[in-house]
This record gives structure tokens, sequence and C-alpha cells, in this order.
């Protein structure tokens, strides 16, 4: 597995600008905002697919096409990393993995990309199976402590995307994870009130009861499941706990839009739709064609074929450079790469992650 590139970071990147003040290393802004999407290609798209009629899959097609943008999210010429610039590595989907499907998805703080790129405060890999019949969402957490391709020192990974925007996250990722990034896109968390209302709101499993969140099945509004994915502070694993909160979450809002009671109402369905799609930039090679016919070959999906996974981790420390940290386990990393690339994550397992507490 190819390891990450050397690393940097300056102090305070999660919050500040890097390039402030100097306009000439500040890496291409983009004309369009990023926009809003919860899980490209997979949920969306698939819910396109399933149980619609022409004349209505026409008139949802029509609306996804509608809301879409394009810009470049994917390292397809040259980055501009924190200290250099970064000539992107091409990695090789080996042939054990079939035609699996890697999707990165962003989540931002900025609600104007075009004006401040933001922060990255989500980042999930979705991988879809060559078979189409199972779908795992790896969470990495935004402290992951690993070297950035461009950079002399190692940072948290979400400063990855503050240097270089989609296109340096990506290539952090593959780096790490050894496993070619096919499309990508950006969330705002604020999209999940719309999505989630769209739908009726959704029920959630709270694994870890807060304050105004009791332990159990609930069930959320979106602004109530807003504040839900935002809380970390009060929870047993910090930033970890939070990352299990949003996956939770997503699979609230992934059950309910794939229910009968969702795919049966056509009102209700695009209204869904709308809301994910809207403002939605993706990769300037996207081929929505190609996706509708991923979605059409997934429509067999359901809820107990998701799956969730964190990235693995040994440890919450602290860095004298970039503060708070996750360390991650990079044994154990190895072998979810294996598992990635092999499209065997069926069989992924990992022991080596504390289930509490904060770790060595």
């Amino acid at each position: 597995m190819q390891r990450p590139y050397t690393a940097a970071m300056t102090s305070g990147a999660e919050h500040d600008d890097p390039y402030d003040g100097d306009a000439e290393l500040r890496p291409r802004r983009r004309r369009r905002s990023f926009g809003r999407v919860l899980i490209v290609g997979v949920v969306v798209l698939a819910l396109v697919a399933v149980g619609t009629v022409a004349g209505y899959f026409a008139f949802v097609n029509w609306q996804v096409s509608s809301n879409l943008a394009y810009s470049r999210l994917l390292p397809d010429e040259q980055i501009m990393g924190e200290d250099e610039a970064v000539d992107p590595v091409q990695v090789e989907r080996p042939e054990t993995a079939g035609d699996a499907r890697n999707f990165l998805i962003l989540g931002t703080d900025s609600r104007d990309l075009s004006e401040d790129r933001g922060r990255s405060d989500v980042m999930v890999l979705v991988h879809v199976s060559d078979e189409r019949d199972r779908v795992d969402l790896v969470h990495i957490p935004r402290d992951y402590f690993v070297d950035i391709p461009g950079s002399s020192r190692k940072n948290k990974i979400n400063a990855a995307y503050a240097f270089g925007g989609a296109p340096l996250a990506v290539e952090t990722l593959q780096s790490i994870l050894g496993v070619p990034i096919d499309e990508v896109a950006i969330v705002d968390f604020d999209s999940f009130e719309a999505m989630t209302d769209a739908i009726g709101g959704v029920e959630v499993n709270v694994a870890e009861a807060s304050p105004g969140f009791p332990e159990g099945v609930m069930q959320m509004d979106g602004e109530t499941g807003l504040e839900f994915v935002r809380e970390r502070y009060s929870l047993s694993q910090g930033d970890i706990s939070r990352g299990q909160r949003q996956q939770a979450f997503i699979k609230g809002i992934m059950e309910k839009a794939l229910s009968r009671e969702t795919l049966t109402n056509p009102a209700r369905l695009a209204s869904f739709v709308d809301a994910a799609t809207t403002n939605l930039t993706v990769d300037d090679d996207l081929d929505l064609g190609e996706m509708r016919s991923l979605a059409l070959s997934m429509r067999n999906v359901r809820g107990d074929d998701i799956h969730f996974v964190t990235a693995p981790w040994s440890g919450i420390g602290t860095d004298s450079w970039a503060g708070s940290i996750v360390n991650p386990a990079w044994e154990q990393v190895e072998a979810l790469s294996e598992h990635l690339r092999t499209d065997t994550m069926e069989d992924y397992s990992d022991p080596v992650s504390p289930t509490s507490g904060f770790g060595g």
C-alpha cells in the first residue's frame, strides 16, 4: 500500500486560511459553489432508479440534471499543496476488486466556497461493491494525523482540504488507503435539515445519550437531526463519537429514503431528490448516464446492506504543532486498505480501535 507523502501543518490550520495574504499560493477558486449532497450516486441516484415508471423517472432525472453543477474535484492535474506543488499519482484498481466503486464525501462549514473554502469537518469514503449488493461507509476522523502530499510536516487530515481543496484531500486519502476514488461531492450538513423534512423525519438510534438525546431510537426532524450530528463535547470519545452519530443519522435517512413509504410517494420522493441535489457540484468528468446505470444496478440495496466503519485508530493524543490529534492504527489501516482494494469488506473487522475512552 502506498503510504502518505511527507506532511506539514501550520498552527491553527484547522481554523485559519493557510494562504491568507498570499494570493499567488491560493489554489484556484471555482466560480460555482460546491453546494450540498448527502450521498452522491448511492442514495439520490439509487432512489431515481427504484420503483419508478418511465414518465416519472424522466421527471426526476430532469430534476437531478437541472440541479447539478460541475467543477474540478479530482486530482487530474497538478495540485498546490501547503509547501509545494503535487503531481497526482494514478492509483490503479486491482483486478480482484472488479468494478467496485469508491466515492468521497467531504463536509464543509462554508455556505459558499466561491468566497470561502471553509474547513472540512466530515470525510466519508463510500465503497460500492462489485456485485452492487453492499455499501460500506468509512468515516475518516477529521483529526486523523497523517502525511499530506506537498507538505513538510504531518497534519490533521482535514488540513488537506484547507491547503488544496478537494483534489488534495483525494490525493491524501488515496495515498493512505491505496484505492482509487471515482467521484467526489461536498456536503454542507445544513442540507440534512431539508432532506430529513422532505421525507417526514427519520428514526435514529441514539447509542450514547447526551442532553436532549436519551439513549434509544428517537424520531428526529431536520433541525433536531442537525443538532444531534453536531454535538461532540459531551460524548465519551469526542469527534470519534460524533462521527458515529453522523453515521447513525445517515443510516436513518437512507433507510427512510429507501422505504416503501417514500418510494411509493412520488411527491415525497421528488422533494427528497430535489433537496439532496440542490446546488450539488460534482466533478467535471461525471457521466450522469453512467451514474444512472450504477443506480439501476443497485435497485435492490436496502438498509441491511449498508454498513458503517470508522478508520482504525489507536488513541487520541496531542502534537506540539497540530494540537489534539487522532493517531491512526497503521497495521489495521493496512487491513482496511486490503479489504477495500480486494472488495472483501464483508470479511473486514476491527479489533484494534478503542471501543470506549480515548485509547493510548
